[in-house]
């Protein structure tokens, strides 16, 4: 099987979500996912109605907001206004931060009350859960994918992109192990390479969140393949 640029470029989600992206930022990530045909441009919350102005006449390219971003530790009120906010403000995806230190701390059924109340609210757009994978045990990215299928999560993701460390290819696998069919799975953090893509989608991932730069590169990559790239 074969992916071609575009298959790739379809599945990628382009983020712009420092602390310190400004509109000049946004600006440049959507012209660049209108020319290599990108899927998904996901930008901090208050730059969501000025990404929807700019992409008025691109309606196949998709925004992805952010809840709780980047710690997961507000509060489910807080958590659920935010989803409400995004969604009434044309977000057509929304990816959610789970409360990583609740969880760590054994608070299961707190943690999953709150993923519960949220996606919720979110129905029925597609949902992507951050578990931050990177500073969990396995048993914890066990007890999180789990939480993340019961409430009926579209894809668990890997992390923040903000970690201490990318995410791995054995992540990737880990999380897989878990969920199998029951959700998908987007990896997140240090992707920078088509090879990297690859080996990654070859062990289960679906979705792909990549700055501007390591995408615009991976496209390119794909795009100097007679074939596109084979998986």
């Amino acid at each position: 099987m074969f992916l071609s640029a575009q298959d790739v470029a379809k599945m990628v989600d382009l983020s712009c979500v420092r602390t310190i992206s400004n509109r000049a930022d946004i600006e440049e990530m959507v012209n660049a996912a209108k020319e290599y045909q990108f899927g998904q441009v996901s930008v901090m919350q208050c730059f969501i109605p000025y990404t929807k102005q700019l992409l008025a006449s691109s309606q196949d390219i998709r925004i992805v907001g952010n809840v709780s971003f980047p710690s997961g530790s507000d509060s489910t009120k807080t958590k659920v206004f935010q989803a409400q906010d995004m969604k009434n403000e044309g977000c057509d995806e929304i990816d959610v931060v789970l409360n990583i230190g609740k969880l760590r701390s054994g608070m299961i059924e707190e943690v999953q009350d709150d993923l519960n109340a949220v996606i919720q609210v979110i129905n029925p757009l597609p949902v992507k859960v951050i578990i931050e994978v990177m500073y969990l045990s396995p048993a914890e990215v066990e007890q999180a994918c789990a939480i993340s299928v019961a409430a009926n999560a579209t894809f668990v993701k890997t992390g923040t992109g903000w970690a201490d460390r990318p995410t791995s290819l054995d992540d990737v696998k880990l999380i897989r192990s878990f969920v199998g069919d029951k959700a998908k799975i987007k990896a997140s953090g240090g992707i920078r390479n088509l090879e990297t893509l690859v080996a990654m989608y070859q062990a289960g991932a679906r979705r792909f969140g990549v700055n501007l730069k390591s995408g615009i590169s991976i496209v390119k990559e794909c795009m100097a393949l007679p074939n596109g790239v084979e998986v």
